[in-house]
């Protein structure tokens, strides 16, 4: 479908910004730290009904939160596309919804119930503007995303159980580019230890020392960064191995009996991901019989690597609706980080485009989000949704 001004026009006054904003503010004013988000799904449930939506419930394996999801068909076949966002936030102090002029704060707010909301707005605007022909649109609202509390277990399972659409918007924060690749994402935590008890420093046996461990387990890992280094994509960078924290001892002159060391490794479509692990697991065992300490690994795996068809249609859908209301499409870059669009992309091979409203603070308690960018982006995707099922 060719979306002219017109079409434009009348997307735009289906959009209302007071309501999209009181949506936020009542997804906002629910807590729902990862793994909790019950209240909040029940809330969000109950404002789909009321705006006159059928709200399904899916369990995804999650029975305390089961997923939201609501469907919008125009009634004749067709594509179906997908909303697609999550209602968990990380796990730091709780900060309710407010208003500051046109910044809307509190937790969640960036990442990503203000997200959530705008979808819904856009979901609405599709249903009252009438424009919509074919097909239908899928919203979907989950728990379980934020790492390491969560690591998407709800989505992946709906996914797996066919219960996605044929492409994907979701509003998560990145709003400068279209991101057309990303590297796959795991967490890892490390425990080296020695046998025999807490002991002062100059009464130590003869056994080995953890905190030296550590130390070659760096300088282990430096090589292993420098080996895969040559693994390069011109859009989603290197693959990497990353150390961010390394403790041991409980005072200045205690032998210790553990050193910790946690950090992340990313990998591109080159490696496996059953590789990846097998790889990093072998350097700890090769570790532990050369040092003679017993090294124990914790391997979260967060998501695989990304990567966008620039042919889909739903690619062509976005950036004829984004230059109709920009003047120029979108340009393209890296996703630098994962999100829910790796899940789509690696476990049923959907194209997902990230793109939401321009926010900020995301994973701290000082989260924002652009009210106007709300409302931009609830017209860009009722525009897309209508570029792509009407075609």
């Amino acid at each position: 479908m060719n979306i002219t001004a017109e079409h434009q026009k009348i997307v735009a006054a289906r959009v209302n910004r007071e309501r999209l904003v009181d949506t936020a503010k009542k997804l906002i004013a629910v807590p729902s730290r990862t793994g909790e988000a019950g209240a909040v799904s029940d809330q969000l449930a109950e404002i789909l009904k009321a705006d006159g939506f059928t709200v399904t419930r899916e369990i995804g394996n999650h029975p305390t939160a089961p997923a939201v999801l609501v469907r919008h068909e125009s009634g004749v076949p067709g594509r179906c596309l997908q909303f697609n966002g999550h209602l968990d936030v990380v796990h730091l102090p709780y900060v309710p919804p407010s208003v500051e002029g046109n910044l809307l704060k509190g937790s969640g707010s960036c990442d990503m119930k203000g997200g959530v909301a705008t979808a819904i707005e856009a979901l609405r605007a599709v249903r009252d503007s009438g424009l919509l022909k074919k097909g239908g649109i899928l919203l979907c609202a989950h728990d379980l995303h934020e790492a390491p509390w969560g690591l998407g277990e709800q989505l992946d399972t709906l996914i797996r159980a066919g219960i996605h659409g044929d492409a994907v918007l979701l509003p998560e924060p990145l709003t400068d580019h279209l991101p057309l690749a990303g590297r796959g994402s795991a967490t890892w935590k490390v425990h080296v230890r020695r046998p025999g008890a807490p002991i002062h420093e100059v009464m130590r046996p003869d056994e080995p020392s953890v905190i030296a461990a550590g130390a070659e387990l760096v300088q282990r890992l430096g090589k292993l960064g420098e080996a895969i280094k040559t693994q390069t994509d011109p859009v989603a960078g290197t693959a990497s191995v990353f150390v961010g924290q390394i403790h041991s001892g409980e005072i200045f002159n205690q032998y210790p009996q553990e050193c910790m060391l946690e950090g992340t490794r990313r990998w591109l479509n080159v490696e496996e991901r059953a590789d990846v692990k097998a790889s990093f697991h072998g350097l700890l065992a090769d570790l532990a019989k050369d040092r003679g300490v017993t090294v124990d690994c914790e391997w979260k795996h967060i998501r695989d690597p990304f990567r966008l068809d620039l042919t889909h249609p739903i690619v062509a859908a976005f950036q004829q609706s984004y230059t109709n209301m920009n003047g120029k499409p979108l340009k393209t870059g890296p996703k630098q980080f994962v999100d829910d669009g790796n899940a789509f992309f690696g476990l049923a091979n959907l194209p997902a485009i990230t793109h939401g409203p321009r926010a900020g603070g995301q994973h701290t308690v000082n989260e924002w989000i652009d009210i106007d960018d709300m409302v931009r982006v609830a017209t860009l995707y009722a525009m897309t949704a209508l570029a792509y099922l009407n075609d």
